[in-house]
């Protein structure tokens, strides 16, 4: 014979308020209190804004220092490649700043790096203002690409690289190893003057490169600085990074030529050089839009509190 199932008196729905067991007036309270409970109060919206401007900055400053970094250009050395020119808007550029973990420059790459010793020890030192506010916001356009940066930095083309050797000039073009280099990039501002400029013949130093600027009779580089020679070439340790794409203006949107201008190419296989571009610019976007997006948030957080 089966047992009666029990079941709680609470659940029946047949008993009546009366047969209802009473509870007891803490439970009252407490239920009561749980009834009058209201949602959480947000966050102030100048509370909030606070906080989203510090963590834009911390990962501006962290994608900046380890993944990508926009640069201004100030110099018109890379003309037509980079905009740079005096009356002109110059060119934000983005490098990335994982490539060369993983591979060596080659010839061809447009990179950024601070100058060395034999580069700089004879520039005049800008002028800096002694307004701490000047400073502090000047800092902070060279961290975002919007001012120049405060470091001596050099936008330049790889022609060379440790152990080759380059001279100028085998029927007007450069030569590295006795052979002459394919340069379509080459810019000339005066049309009627389409020579390059002769130099010795230098053997570039193991662990350096030789690099030149695009628009050739207009930049000082690798044959000028330190007094040309192998005091002008650049050590690989003060590259930045190498410059992959236009960022602004809107209307010079696009990639940068790497073309390798020697008949041989000496870098690394297609697919290898794959990877560190692909991981440059998948941790560059976010810099590029984290300025955008913190904006749209702060408009959208400010309309949600109109």
């Amino acid at each position: 014979m089966a047992e009666p199932v029990s079941r709680n008196p609470e659940d029946d729905p047949d008993r009546s308020e009366e047969d209802q067991p009473r509870r007891s007036r803490s439970e009252e309270r407490g239920g009561s209190r749980r009834r009058r409970a209201k949602p959480a109060k947000k966050r102030s919206f100048w509370k909030e804004l606070p906080i989203l401007l510090v963590i834009a900055l911390v990962l501006t400053i962290l994608i900046q220092t380890f993944l990508a970094k926009v640069f201004m250009i100030p110099s018109g050395s890379m003309e037509a490649t980079l905009h740079g020119c005096p009356g002109c808007t110059g060119d934000r550029i983005l490098v990335d700043r994982v490539t060369y973990d993983f591979t060596e420059p080659s010839p061809g790459d447009v990179v950024v790096f601070k100058g060395p010793p034999a580069w700089v020890n004879n520039e005049i030192a800008p002028q800096e203002s002694s307004n701490v506010v000047v400073q502090a916001l000047r800092g902070l356009g060279s961290l975002v690409g919007f001012a120049p940066p405060d470091e001596r930095d050099f936008v330049k083309r790889v022609i060379a690289v440790g152990g080759q050797t380059v001279q100028c000039c085998d029927q007007n073009r450069v030569v590295v190893d006795g052979k002459p280099l394919d340069e379509p990039y080459v810019h000339w501002e005066d049309p009627s003057d389409q020579a390059e400029k002769p130099f010795e013949p230098v053997k570039v130093p193991a662990g350096t490169v030789w690099v030149m600027g695009d628009n050739r009779n207009n930049s000082q580089d690798s044959r000028f600085q330190g007094g040309g020679g192998v005091n002008g070439a650049v050590p690989v340790d003060n590259i930045i990074g190498k410059a992959r794409i236009i960022v602004l203006p809107p209307s010079r949107w696009g990639g940068i030529t790497d073309h390798n201008p020697q008949p041989v190419a000496l870098g690394a296989p297609a697919w290898q050089s794959g990877i560190p571009l692909g991981a440059g610019i998948a941790g560059a976007w976010p810099a590029l839009f984290l300025g955008r997006r913190l904006k749209s948030g702060v408009r959208r957080a400010a309309r949600r509190r109109g």
